[in-house]
């Protein structure tokens, strides 16, 4: 935690607050507009996130508020549940609400590991895509085509480049002047790029409007609070679906944001209280009619960069929110929609940089994890992509797991260190002995193969007297590991051969203790290290130690 004043802190969160509110309202207007909700919707959402977490949060920089992602998840699950019609605040307001109670539920059951579903590959593969998705959605928006309907890349390409004659010429000079002022700000430090070209954009409304630049328009504050219309007999599986993969991206994306400035500046991290914060305010946003909410990277760093020292930056920002609101109001619904449309494209264009897989790239990992994840959102589309990528990592996963991988160890020369073979040719194992080690944790998926692999090995050895099983790799075993390793024990004990096992974690000793198989007594249990069980088999067979 800081060590400055409190006055000074205080002083910097006030500042900080104030800073950042003039960044956030506009996105969240600009957020609503991605998901097909009216402006409104992203304001509440806003101010609902900006009070839960400033108030019952744990990181001292996180901003809650909407994202461009969840967004976009949200208006493919509206689309895909209420269609084109009328009732599609409804559907997003029940998503917004279910959404809310699962995090309720993975909070309550301590699930704050969840997030770790989502491969890092797959969740900067998934952004990257849905950076492009989200651009390309814009782009009416920037330059006065009609509006897109739908994620699928290619058949967004083609509809642009099919209406590509009804491009609006003011309003793609509007979006392009606005857009070229956002990157120039950022070669200048604290300058708001974002509120600068509002600015910009208000003063000069009334002449855009006159040549048929299309501004926000009506925003109504009024928020009906109340429970939302709950889904029809058939659409409950696709809703807590949806609602579900609302919950994986803003728990992956938030987790992300408060853990990577948590280590940055040496912070605890609770992650199953902040679950319980986000279901609280994902709930109440529902409730309200608002949009999803999460702590995203770009709000988040933003504040920290404005010099926030504690979460009161959020709560001033709330208020400032709330005092913009109340006061410029008129002055919000002037805002020319290309200006908005550019200042998510601004946003999301950090999401484009190909710097972000040269890691894989180099480090000779997770390529193909990467690449899947962007060529499902652009191919399959926001939901059905970000389930592919994810049920594609989990499987590779579990190919991994279960693959039957199995090293022959011996003792490196005047040394009590045992090493793989294979990758250290003069690595010798000690007479009569065979030691063994499984690469990869035993569980009902590798277990019988991985035996079978450990009966090869003895089988081609005819001098074995004494196996030596290494079992480091897995803190426990499940029902068929156990009778698995049971039969290998027969077997072995059937051919006249002994077996130790070692380096065992203790809740996995007291469960072969328990389980009581062939040769495997306490004493053979005992072995804390690979020397110790080479040692205890030498003592209790001098004649195969001096084979």
């Amino acid at each position: 935690m800081s060590s400055e004043a409190p006055s000074s802190v205080r002083v910097a969160d006030a500042l900080a607050g104030l800073g950042i509110a003039g960044l956030l309202l506009p996105e969240a207007v600009a957020y609503s507009g991605i998901a097909g909700m009216p402006p409104q919707a992203g304001v509440v959402a806003l101010f609902i996130g900006l009070i839960c977490y400033g108030l019952l949060g744990t990181s001292r920089f996180a901003i809650v508020s909407s994202t461009s992602s969840s967004a976009a998840v949200l208006a493919a699950g509206t689309l895909l549940l209420a269609g084109g019609g009328v009732n599609r605040i409804a559907v997003a307001a029940m998503l917004v609400l279910l959404g809310g109670i699962c995090f309720l539920l993975a909070g309550v059951a301590r699930l704050g590991g969840l997030s770790h579903l989502i491969a890092r590959p797959v969740l900067r593969g998934y952004t990257f895509g849905l950076a492009i998705v989200i651009a390309l959605k814009q782009l009416p928006h920037l330059g006065g085509w009609p509006d897109l309907h739908g994620d699928f890349v290619p058949l967004l390409v083609t509809d642009l480049v099919r209406t590509s004659g009804q491009i609006h010429g003011v309003t793609l000079a509007t979006g392009v002047v606005a857009l070229l002022l956002l990157y120039a700000c950022e070669r200048v430090r604290r300058l708001p790029g974002s509120l600068l070209v509002i600015a910009l954009g208000v003063a000069a409304s009334a002449w855009l409007a006159t040549h048929g630049v299309p501004l926000t328009g009506t925003i109504s504050l009024q928020m009906n609070i109340g429970m939302p219309a709950w889904p029809a007999s058939g659409q409950w599986l696709p809703s807590v679906e949806l609602a579900g993969a609302l919950l994986l991206i803003l728990y992956a994306e938030s987790y992300s944001s408060i853990r990577g400035f948590a280590l940055k500046h040496n912070d605890a991290v609770q992650p199953n209280r902040d679950l319980l914060v986000l279901g609280v305010a994902n709930v109440l946003s529902g409730l309200c009619q608002g949009m999803p909410v999460g702590a995203g990277y770009s709000a988040t760093s933003a504040n920290e960069a404005a010099g926030a020292r504690s979460r009161l930056a959020g709560l001033v920002a709330a208020i400032t929110v709330l005092l913009m609101v109340w006061l410029l109001l008129r002055w919000i619904e002037r805002i020319p929609l290309p200006v908005l449309a550019a200042i998510v494209i601004h946003a999301v264009s950090k999401s484009w940089r190909l710097s972000v897989f040269r890691p894989y790239l180099q480090w000779k990992r997770d390529r193909l994890l990467a690449l899947a994840a962007v060529v499902a959102v652009l191919s399959l589309g926001i939901l059905n992509g970000l389930l592919l990528a994810i049920g594609f990592s989990l499987i590779l996963l579990l190919r991994q797991l279960a693959s039957a991988r199995v090293s022959v160890l011996g003792r490196l020369a005047n040394s009590h260190d045992f090493v793989d073979i294979a990758q250290h040719p003069n690595a010798t194992p000690p007479p009569g002995m065979l030691i063994l080690r499984p690469e990869e944790p035993l569980f009902f998926a590798n277990a019988e193969s991985v035996m079978a692999l450990a009966r090869t090995q003895v089988q081609q050895r005819s001098d074995v007297k004494q196996v030596i099983l290494s079992l480091e790799a897995s803190p426990d075993l499940d029902s068929t590991a156990l009778e698995s390793l049971g039969d290998f024990s027969g077997w072995l004990q059937a051919c006249g051969v002994g077996l130790r096992v070692a380096r065992l974690k203790d809740e996995t000793r007291a469960l072969l203790q328990r389980a009581a198989l062939p040769q495997l007594s306490s004493q053979a249990l005992d072995s804390w290290s690979v020397e110790d069980a080479v040692s205890a088999s030498m003592a209790a067979s001098p004649v195969t130690g001096n084979q």
